[in-house]
Formats: structure tokens, sequence, C-alpha cells
């Protein structure tokens, strides 16, 4: 077989010569480069060579025309093509041809299309046109099929327009769906032709529109034009110049409603047969199925992604008591995923305080923080922050537009302002806990183009609950600490006595919560001379530990005024916790300096034992003179005495100053006997510290109290 060839183009021009079917090869500008013998027998004159003439007006009719440059234009841009197209032929006559066009590629770019032509003339009703037939409608069945599996409505846009077009040889398909936000409105949401005044007419549309895929969506039922007479007649305001076509609109038929339809445009006179329109239908169902199913799904994911962000802000909001921290983080949670922009503005003192507000863009958190100082909120505004605060009630926002800007009484620079930052939609809630209003949640949609719904405002004032318990709760925490705090400060010593012939010096680390705890120290000097030292450990936290501790260090420093030998200190907290039963669990260590005897005498009601740096410099741990904590069993308590002279240290101590994890109360204890010569410096306050600092373990939160007494004389 001779093939054509213009200027020599390199096209593949061998693989015309092994076809027994009319083949050419078109430029990108749609010039015929090369034919074969048969094409140019059937479709060129013997005078004229096909190679060098355009495809389109040399092969085909005025009114085919249109069409045919769709079908170029597509191939040119990736995507092959095949269907049935009415072709004039050299003698003049019109046959119908089946057209495959294929596009040529060099790497990633076309550079132009393989065409090949099948004259099927008037073979409808033969057995190779029922075989053509089957196997259009097997190409739409797989299409259909990948239907199942598409995940987003993107998906089955790219199915719908390009796949499904493909499959019937349409030159151009449409899909277009209810708007969800105006359900009596159609949005075009895919296009094979992509032609910019489709684009534009048919962005939106109204449900009553006259043109066939509305008309579809109206009544539910299949539309069929065969020709463009038909359609100029049928739909006036959609009939143009595109030359003669044939229209299939298929309604979308959801679970309550037909939620779309689909158009394809077929060139010419196309005569649909029986069974390929009942395929069509199930392309349809399959179609509407899918939208459904991903409609369902994304519904959940949202749901999904709000209680995991919920969840999330939870955490956020549980993990600190610090609240304007931890609003700070929750405003960050919001941007992106549902605001441009969230802000949280707190009453303090009768003035919203901007506490937090969060962009993606830093440079536009400085503009916020800016603006608020510019613009602050007027407290008498009949909207805004001040009357979300008044009335408790949010403010929902759906589409900031200019209309509802001239509705708010702002000056003509700050509207100007909203604009510029492209401001689309707006939802603030108020914080709310116990029945007060602590202030308001802001979330603004800008450069995203989101508008709010109903369901991100029932979001936000979720969200916003949970933000005001725990703001209150934050300050109920502060109040208590700061009570607690207080109860403390005014019960433990400000300093050591001064003690004649002693040095008494205390060291004392709360833990790291922010909790008070219950170790209390004393160190109390004596008219006869004697000195009473005594270190204890309430159980718990808080203010109950706090005031517990209190009555205690009360209650020891009484029974020492009355009779301070330990046993009958220790037996009278004994007592009073028979007459007053708690269960806050006590433990003390009551030790007595004689220095006209040089004797220490104690008594120990379940608390670490004391330990002793001799003159010498050796060490020394105090027996357990009683073992159980105060009031917890009947029980008479004994005391012993140990000598305690001139250079002799003693030091009482918590168990959060020799507790470890994982560690037995032993090696804790021999701990403090080898840290004590560091006690024997001139400094005892300064030594005190220095011993306290080094055997505390700092990933324990434990309070630890420490009293030490050295003997001067």
């Amino acid at each position: 077989m001779r093939v054509t060839l213009v200027d020599g183009w390199p096209a593949r021009s061998g693989l015309l010569d092994a076809l027994d079917t009319a083949a050419l090869l078109t430029d990108a500008e749609g010039r015929v480069v090369a034919a074969n013998d048969l094409a140019q027998r059937l479709y060129g004159r013997s005078d004229v060579a096909l190679a060098g003439r355009q495809l389109v007006p040399a092969l085909f009719g005025e009114r085919e025309q249109h069409q045919m440059e769709t079908v170029l234009q597509r191939v040119l841009v990736g995507d092959a093509w095949r269907g049935l197209m009415q072709l004039r032929q050299a003698d003049g006559a019109t046959h119908r041809v089946e057209l495959t066009c294929s596009p040529l590629r060099d790497g990633e770019e076309v550079y132009g299309v393989a065409v090949l032509l099948e004259d099927i003339g008037g073979q409808e009703d033969t057995a190779l046109e029922a075989g053509r037939l089957r196997e259009r409608l097997t190409r739409l069945a797989r299409v259909t099929s990948e239907l199942a599996t598409a995940h987003t409505i993107d998906a089955v846009r790219q199915i719908v327009i390009t796949h499904s077009a493909d499959a019937v040889g349409a030159t151009m398909a449409a899909l277009s769906l209810r708007d969800p936000k105006d359900p009596g409105k159609l949005r075009l949401v895919g296009l094979t032709e992509g032609n910019p005044k489709d684009q534009e007419r048919y962005a939106t549309y109204p449900v009553t529109d006259e043109n066939p895929a509305a008309e579809a969506v109206r009544t539910g039922e299949r539309i069929v034009i065969v020709g463009e007479r038909e359609l100029a007649a049928r739909y006036p305001d959609a009939a143009d110049d595109r030359g003669e076509r044939s229209v299939v609109c298929l309604p979308l038929h959801g679970a309550t409603t037909t939620i779309g339809a689909i158009a394809l445009v077929f060139p010419g006179i196309r005569i649909l047969d029986t069974a390929e329109l009942e395929f069509f239908d199930i392309f349809a169902d399959s179609c509407a199925q899918a939208i459904e199913r991903i409609e369902v799904q994304e519904v959940a994911d949202r749901q999904s992604a709000k209680l995991t962000f919920l969840a999330e802000a939870a955490i956020e909001l549980s993990s600190s008591l610090d609240y304007e921290a931890t609003l700070a983080k929750v405003a960050q949670l919001v941007v992106p995923e549902f605001a441009d922009w969230s802000t949280i503005d707190l009453v303090d003192d009768g003035v919203l305080r901007r506490l937090a507000v969060a962009h993606i863009d830093p440079a536009k958190v400085r503009l916020a923080q800016e603006l608020a100082e510019k613009y602050p909120p007027d407290p008498d505004a009949p909207t805004g922050a001040w009357n979300v605060m008044r009335t408790g009630q949010s403010e929902f926002v759906p589409e900031v537009t200019d209309e509802v800007l001239e509705m708010l009484d702002l000056p003509d620079e700050q509207k100007q302002l909203v604009r510029d930052l492209q401001l689309r939609s707006a939802v603030t809630v108020p914080l709310i806990a116990r029945g007060r209003v602590l202030g308001v949640m802001s979330w603004i949609a800008a450069e995203s183009g989101r508008l709010y719904s109903e369901a991100d405002l029932a979001l936000a004032e979720d969200l916003a609950k949970r933000a005001a318990i725990a703001i209150d709760n934050a300050e109920l925490h502060s109040q208590t600490l700061a009570a607690a705090i207080h109860l403390q400060r005014a019960v433990l010593p400000d300093s050591m006595p001064v003690v004649d012939g002693m040095d008494v010096a205390s060291w004392y680390r709360p833990s790291g919560r922010t909790e008070v705890g219950g170790d209390f120290y004393d160190a109390i000097p004596l008219r006869d001379g004697r000195v009473a030292l005594f270190v204890g450990d309430v159980m718990g936290r808080g203010v109950a530990a706090a005031a517990n501790m209190a009555q205690m260090r009360a209650a020891v420093r009484a029974y020492a005024a009355a009779d301070p030998r330990p046993a009958a200190v220790v037996g009278a907290l004994d007592a009073m916790f028979g007459l007053f039963p708690t269960d806050q669990l006590v433990t003390l260590a009551y030790l007595l300096v004689d220095p006209t005897t040089d004797s220490l005498t104690f008594t120990n009601a379940g608390h670490p034992p004391p330990a002793l740096l001799r003159a010498d410099g050796t060490t020394e741990q105090l027996p357990i003179a009683d073992g159980a904590p105060l009031g917890t069993v009947p029980q008479e308590r004994t005391e012993r005495s140990v000598t305690f002279c001139a250079g002799d240290t003693v030091v009482i101590f918590t168990d959060g100053l020799i507790e470890r994890r994982d560690e037995d109360i032993s090696t804790g204890q021999q701990r403090v006997l080898d840290a004590l010569p560091g006690l024997a410096a001139d400094d005892l306050s300064a030594a005190l510290e220095r011993f306290g600092e080094h055997l505390t373990d700092p990933s324990r939160n434990d309070d630890v109290a420490t009293l030490a007494a050295r003997r001067l004389r």
C-alpha cells in the first residue's frame, strides 16, 4: 500500500502501509501529513492529494465540521476518541464512518493525530453493526464498573466526562448536580469540551431552565434529541452554530429526588439502539448511586473529622490549667481545617481582651492583633462580639456580602478592610460556664472561600462549651490554689527561731505540681533551755491537706507547751485522733534536745528516721522508736534517748527526700548517711539546701521538708 507524505514529515508512515483500512495522520494544526492509498482513493480526488490539506474541510461537510474540530481538540490534549461521523467521499456522497482518532506522542508532547476511517455505510442491520454495538456496550459496561470504585466526586466527574464519552463515541459529556445550598439550581460539575461560553452559561442554572439537562432533572425522564433541527425546535435557547448533532440527557435518580443529569452530545444524526439507551440508563443509575455513596461517606468523614478535632481539643483543654496557653493551642487546632482565622476574646474587668488569634500566615496573626487594637468592638453595637456577650446567643453570617456589610454599623474604612481581607463567612459563639458568659470565640472563613453551615456553627458551639468549662475550672483551681498557698504560707514558719547555743535551719521544696502539700515542720525553744524539733507529713494534696497540716502543727505546739516530752506529745496526738477520727494519714518525728544533759530524746510515729552527724564526722541513723502513724492503732508511745553534744548535728526530713521509684527505702536512707558530712560546713542553712538539692529526685512530684539542728556548745 502506497503512503503519501508531506514535506518528508517523519510520521510513522510504515504503520499505515500494513493497514487494510483507510488511515491518515495529521499534524497539531489538523493538516493531513500522511495518507495511505485507500484513504486517498476513498476521500481524496485523483488530481488532488489528501496530504497537505486540512483534514476537517477536506473530508467533512459544513454541518459536521464543528463536531470534528471538537474531536481533534480532545485528541490533541491526549484523549483518544472513537465514534460515528458522516464523511464526504471523493464521489461527493456522504457515508457513515466509524472514526478512531489517537494522539501521536513524542514523550509527553502530542504532535499529531492518527485517524482510522472505516466506512460502515448501510450496515446498520448486519452482524457487523451488531458487533460494533456489542463493543460499545462492553466499553460502557467497563466504565459503569469503574463507578463502583470511585471514592470522590472528582473521580465520578472524570469517569462521566471522559471515560463514558470515549466509550460511547460522544464528542462532549457534561455532569450537572443540584446545588446543595439551593436545590432549585443545578451547577456544572464537569464538561468535556470545556467551551468557555458553556462553562459560564451553565456554571449554575435553575432547574426550570429550558435546556435538556434541566428538563431531565425536572421530569426524571431520559431526554433524546436527534439532530440540530429537533434541538432548535425544543430548546431555542440551547441551539447554536455548532453543526449537526444529537443529544442524550440522563437523569440521575437519587434515593428521594433527581440529583442531577448527564448530557452526552454525538456528532451528526445519531439513532441510538434501544439496548444502548437502556445501558445508558444503567450507567446513569450507577453514577447516581456512586455520588450518593460518596456524599454519605464524605458526611461521615466530616463527622469523624469533627469528632477527632473535638477529641484533640478536649486533650488540649484538659492537659493544663494554664488556660491562656491552652486556648491558644485550641485556636491553632481550628486553622486551617475549619477556619482561616480563629480568635478567642475573654472579658477582663469589663474589657474584651484578645486572648488568642490563629492564622496559617504569621503576618496575618500580627495584622489581626493590630486590627483588634485599632478597631476595638463597640460594647453597644447591636451585632458582634459584645452582642454575643450580652445575649449569650451565637451570631452566624453564612456569607459576607456587600448587602451584609452595608447593614453593619462600621466605618467605611473598616468595611473596605473586610473586602480586602476577602472575609467570606463567620460564626461567633459565646463561652458559657455555669450560666456565666466568659467570652466569645470567632471562626472566620476568608481566602479558602469556605462558607459556613449550621453544622459548622454547631461544632463551634460544642467546642466553645468545652473551652468555657476549661476556663472555669482553671479559674476555680487558681482560686483554690491561691487559698491553699496562703494557708500554707501562714502555717509554715517564715524562718527558724534564734536558739542560744544552737544553730537551727530548714529547707522546704514544694513539688512541681500546682497543688500544695501537707509537709510541716517547726522548732520550738522552751523556757528551760530545751528545744523541741518536729517534722510531719499529712498525706494528700490541696486545701484539705494544707488545712490538716495547719491543725497538726498547731496541735503539736500546744501539746509541747503543756508537756514537751516526746512520748507525751505523740500520745496526746493519738488521743486527739481517737476523739476526732479522720481519714487523713499523718506521720511525725518529734525530738527534744536538752543541752543540760547532752541528750536528744525522740519518738517516731511512722516517719522516716532522723539521722545524726557527730562532731567527729561519724554518722548514724536514729532507730524507729514507734512505727505506726498517728491514731492508726491503739498503742502506748515510748521514747528513746541518745547523746547530743557540742558539734553534733541532727537532720529530720520527709519521705520525699529519700524515696525513689523501684528502689528500696534503705537505699535512700543510706544516701542520707553518705551525704551527712556535707552538713559540717559553717553555714548550716546553705549546707542544708545543698544537702536537699543533692538528695531529692527531680522526677518525683513530692514535697520535701528538712529541719537540721547543730549544738554549738
